[in-house]
């Protein structure tokens, strides 16, 4: 945990200064213009320069003289240049000094090379072109400080790799990218790009990348767009097609670095492999994300291939955003901890929905998990609010120690931790319809506030409610539906009681259970699965005599997740009780 906060103090301070530049949009005119550079000063937050990430953005990358700009016109097999800072060799432009190059027409076979001093500001500006590499990275950038590609208004671009390229060297496989660059990388503008590629990767920069503005698409073999120390996403449309990661930061060397934050705009992705996946942070503020990995929840994949929705090696951090995903594996998986303060998930995954090795946090958000394996994992779980539906095929919720995947298949013949596993609830709406167990924490449970409604499960063998040491309720309403075999209610040193109900043989999936006393209904809950143990909590049950329990019957209330508030109940009493201890058991029910 200690380690968790220091990486989340790191990476805030990147990502607060990052984010702070501009949408950016430009139209540079035809050869031999003189057209004027423009930038959309929509989404300005300021003109400090970001000090981290080697000075990567400011707000004068995306404004220019256009009296100095220099102009290139591709035409089939070569290409023209106009200016200065530039050569061309057959389909080879080669820039060489800073400045802002306007690039218009077609490539058969060609490709542009920055090769500029270490502390130049390049400025490639895309207005209607095409370019297809047969043997080389169509686009790659070898010296700068930074480069900044635009997208000019309404114009459509495509950059086309091929199937092999010649390497720069003998040590690495580099250039492995349709635009590949080895220096900090933005693309802003109105206007959209194309990127295919059958060797390798489809956009990568070696140091930061910043998508702000323009509609990308990316289809290749092998990653999709890579920024190795970061990767940040706002103010445009992106959709990737690709065999590997979509998304993807990888520095391993500095803990500051290697995160992803997507700020806005929207994204879809089909992969592989992971959809989202960094080396330390992904940080969701915002946007409309669509991800599919590893051919979805469906889809049977090798024990070696990692096809999560979102990764991160130590922290998710989800502050807002609405995301749909589809994945193989995990949906939401941290190595460390996990943190959702907003946004709306839905969710289907072959294995657990959100899972965090250590710590996972909901304060926030709308959760609806429509398949999974277990739904909400982890050694250390906390929720404070936000609305939660689970459906699961094993257990809902899950404090498990830190041990992943709890029978499945992945890990055979690892024994589980038991013992140090805690879930805390103080709030929200939780609804889990499960298979499994309910809820199941190898160690305890406290709960203090909101709602908590359990169906399932229907085999002996699970409860809806399993623990090692301890389950204290002082708040909140809780109701828990399930077999018998292994039935447990809140412990006995809990503060506020609970009455826990069984019944003499399985009663049918929507049969409704009242509880009320002296006319006022208590509860008023109809499982959707068969059931024999009904446990309940709820500030309503107080020491005292004459509470009744009835089934079947209907009511007029308003219902959510089986639970029915307000309205008028009617149906059959099947036994009388009153409350004198903590935990009241009411046995032998018809």
């Amino acid at each position: 945990m200690c380690r968790s906060m220091m990486m989340r103090g790191l990476v805030c301070s990147v990502f607060s200064l990052m984010v702070m530049g501009v949408e950016c949009v430009s139209d540079v005119g035809s050869s031999g213009g003189s057209d004027t550079g423009s930038v959309d000063d929509s989404g300005k937050t300021g003109d400090t320069e970001n000090q981290q990430g080697a000075g990567h953005e400011s707000t004068g990358d995306y404004t220019w003289d256009s009296s100095e700009v220099t102009f290139i016109t591709c035409e089939g097999s070569s290409a023209v240049v106009h200016g200065a800072g530039a050569t061309a060799v057959g389909g080879v432009i080669t820039i060489t000094s800073a400045g802002t190059y306007s690039v218009k027409g077609s490539l058969t076979d060609g490709q542009i090379i920055v090769n500029a001093d270490s502390s130049s500001l390049v400025r490639l500006v895309l207005n209607g072109v095409s370019i297809r590499g047969s043997a080389r990275a169509p686009v790659h950038v070898l010296r700068a400080d930074k480069v900044v590609i635009m997208l000019a208004d309404q114009t459509s671009n495509l950059i086309e790799g091929g199937t092999t390229y010649v390497q720069q060297g003998t040590t690495t496989d580099e250039p492995n990218a349709a635009i590949f660059s080895m220096t900090d990388l933005s693309i802003s503008g109105n206007g959209s790009l194309s990127v295919t590629g059958d060797y390798g990767d489809g956009i990568t920069s070696k140091d930061g990348l910043i998508i702000a503005g323009g509609t990308i698409s990316v289809n290749t073999i092998d990653d999709g767009i890579r920024g190795k120390d970061y990767l940040i996403l706002r103010n445009s449309t992106v959709d990737v097609v690709c065999g590997g990661d979509g998304l993807k930061s990888d520095n391993t060397a500095d803990a500051a670095l290697g995160f992803i934050t997507v700020q806005s705009g929207l994204l879809h992705v089909t992969c592989g492999g992971d959809a989202i996946t960094a080396e330390t942070e992904v940080h969701m503020a915002g946007g409309n994300v669509v991800l599919s990995s590893g051919g979805g929840s469906t889809a049977t994949i090798s024990s070696t291939l990692s096809a999560k929705g979102i990764k991160a090696g130590v922290n998710v951090v989800i502050d807002g955003g609405t995301c749909s995903i589809n994945s193989a594996e995990d949906a939401v998986h941290s190595d460390d901890s996990m943190t959702i303060n907003g946004g709306t998930f839905t969710v289907s995954a072959k294995d657990d929905a959100f899972r965090a090795e250590a710590v996972l946090i909901i304060n926030d958000g709308v959760i609806n998990v429509t398949k999974c394996y277990e739904g909400i994992e982890s050694k250390a779980i906390t929720i404070n609010g936000g609305s939660i539906q689970i459906v699961a095929s094993d257990d809902a919720i899950n404090g498990a120690g830190g041990v992943d995947g709890s029978g499945y298949a992945r890990w055979p013949g690892k024994p589980m931790q038991t013992g140090n596993a805690s879930l805390s609830i103080h709030g929200g709406h939780v609804a889990v319809y499960s298979t499994g167990d309910g809820i199941d924490v190898n160690g305890a449970i406290v709960m203090t506030g909101g709602t908590v409604i359990i169906h399932g499960p229907t085999s002996n063998n699970e409860g809806a409610i399993d623990y090692d040491s301890s389950f204290n309720i002082s708040g909140g309403t809780l109701v828990a539906a399930g077999s018998a075999g292994m039935a447990q209610a809140p412990s006995t040193t809990s503060t506020q009681r609970s009455v826990h109900l069984k019944y003499q043989s399985a009663r049918p999936a929507g049969t409704i259970i009242n509880i009320q006393r002296s006319g006022s209904n208590l509860l008023t809950f109809a499982p959707t699965k068969t059931y024999r143990s009904v446990a309940f909590s709820s500030p309503a049950l107080v020491q005292a005599s004459g509470y009744g329990v009835y089934r079947g019957g209907s009511s007029t209330g308003t219902v959510k997740n089986g639970l029915y508030s307000g309205g008028v109940y009617t149906g059959s009493l099947s036994s009388t009780f009153s409350i004198q201890n903590v935990v009241t058991n009411v046995n032998n029910l018809p």
